[in-house]
């Protein structure tokens, strides 16, 4: 082999393992920011773990919304006609959050069942769904459990 050929195969070996780093880092980051979306069927029936960040999703329970305290601090179930989740949140509450209506919860399962968020977002369209929510409700099967304004038109 030729001192050109060996300089040649060096470069092109060190950009491969210069770029399987690259990757390999790229997806390390990937991984550590991806936050799961899961439903209160799934936190009911064990489906998720513990102290691991995700989403849930669903509708804030009629008469589920408690404020303990003075504080900040609210206390509420998220529900998709299924299962309902307890959910601990302490912070400012979106203006639109209000029971019956659609919201999305940032945090962990903790021990004990409960979900503890960290952030709360609702969405400003009153028609907002899970699609596993809207799926049933559009088969006819779950719009017991939903507000009058939310039932699927037939």
């Amino acid at each position: 082999m030729t001192r050109t050929r060996r300089r040649r195969l060096l470069l092109v070996t060190c950009l491969l393992v210069g770029l399987s780093g690259a990757c390999a880092l790229m997806l390390t980051a990937f991984k550590q920011d991806m936050l799961y979306f899961h439903e209160p069927s799934a936190i009911a029936a064990g489906n998720v773990p513990i102290n691991t960040r995700f989403r849930v999703g669903g509708l804030v329970a009629t008469g589920s919304v408690e404020r303990p305290g003075n504080g900040l601090s609210v206390h509420f179930a998220i529900s998709d006609c299924h299962a309902t989740v307890p959910v601990r949140y302490r912070g400012t509450l979106p203006d639109l959050f209000r029971e019956g209506q659609g919201v999305i919860a940032y945090g962990k399962l903790d021990g004990r069942g409960a979900f503890v968020a960290d952030r709360i977002l609702a969405k400003h369209d009153s028609t907002y769904m899970s699609p596993d929510t809207a799926r049933a409700l559009n088969a006819g099967t779950s719009d017991a459990c939903m507000p009058a304004n939310m039932q699927a038109s037939r």
